[in-house]
């Protein structure tokens, strides 16, 4: 297996796995090269198998791709709640970089492994070695340029979080355009209870969401948010059943896929024009949009199915 390094990490679809449904473990039951997918589907759709294509793979982030095309991308740190170590940062860089270019993709969920945290935020063992004022620069640079990146990506990109998402982990969360999160987890912006803020866009995020005075008052109590909480705040989007956030965020991506990836990227393009430019630019920009999809064949194809039925 490949080392923390992201760029020995394994390339884009440089394995095809089938997981077993139902299995306990979720463990490939087959590893195969990918110039043998086509026919390995066809193995799979016999057994009702379903395939996930191996996208990233190192030691601590996994991003598989799924038939519908879904990505889902995990931190794998469970026994540091999900902690991001500055080898995990250039990770997360280089796969969003590398989801940016693949349009097989057509929603992304971002989890954590194991059932007690999505991310708690920097590991601070490793952070603690880095404590000059270039290296803290450096790291916020690194993960609010990789947030933002995140952020951009031209589909959807829902987050499950399945436990602790604090500090930094609520950061990340944020940056993700829709949040589902199981009823038992918690999530907050702790930053000053360490002296610090939040330094990967997370403040500026969190305004947005909920407006200054809340956000203000959410930064001082430096307190965790339970789900109901975030709810009322419009800070998620579901509240799971404990233990099945990410089955129901990866249901909402599955149906987001379902759509017509060039309809869905523009519904994304449009509302993200909103949010960054002023409003007669954005109308613009909606309406540009438009043309290119009218004549599309989804719509056409829609267009001809509704009058076929009526006719």
């Amino acid at each position: 297996m490949v080392g923390d390094d992201p760029a020995r990490a394994t390339p884009l679809i440089s394995f095809v796995r089938l997981h077993k449904r139902g299995s306990r473990t979720n463990q490939a039951s087959h590893i195969v090269s990918a110039d043998k997918a086509c026919l390995v589907r066809a193995f799979a759709r016999s057994f009702n198998t379903p395939i996930l294509i191996m996208l990233y793979d190192s030691p601590t982030l996994t991003c598989t791709l799924d038939e519908a095309g879904v990505a889902l991308l995990t931190i794998q740190r469970p026994e540091r709640r999900n902690a991001l170590d500055t080898p995990t940062m250039h990770a997360f860089a280089d796969v969003v970089a590398r989801l940016a270019q693949d349009a097989r993709v057509r929603a992304l969920v971002v989890t954590g492994a194991g059932t007690h945290a999505f991310c708690s935020g920097g590991d601070l063992r490793d952070l603690s070695t880095r404590l000059t004022a270039d290296e803290g620069a450096a790291m916020v640079a690194l993960m609010g340029d990789t947030l933002l990146a995140l952020e951009a990506l031209p589909y959807p990109v829902i987050a499950a979080i399945n436990g602790y998402a604090l500090g930094g982990g609520s950061e990340l969360a944020l940056a993700c355009d829709l949040r589902v999160i199981d009823q038992a987890a918690e999530l907050g912006f702790v930053h000053l209870r360490r002296g610090l803020i939040p330094g990967w866009g997370g403040g500026q995020r969190l305004l947005r969401h909920v407006g200054y005075s809340k956000a203000l008052e959410l930064l001082m109590r430096a307190q965790p948010l339970y789900a109901d909480d975030l709810r009322a705040l419009g800070l998620v989007s579901e509240v799971a059943p404990p233990g099945e956030a990410l089955p129901h965020a990866l249901a909402l991506a599955h149906s987001a896929a379902r759509h017509d990836p060039a309809a869905l990227r523009a519904a994304k393009a449009l509302l993200q024009a909103g949010l960054r430019q002023p409003y007669a630019e954005a109308l613009a920009a909606e309406r540009a949009l438009f043309p290119a999809l009218w004549v599309g064949e989804a719509h056409l194809a829609a267009t001809r199915a509704f009058i076929e039925k009526k006719g």
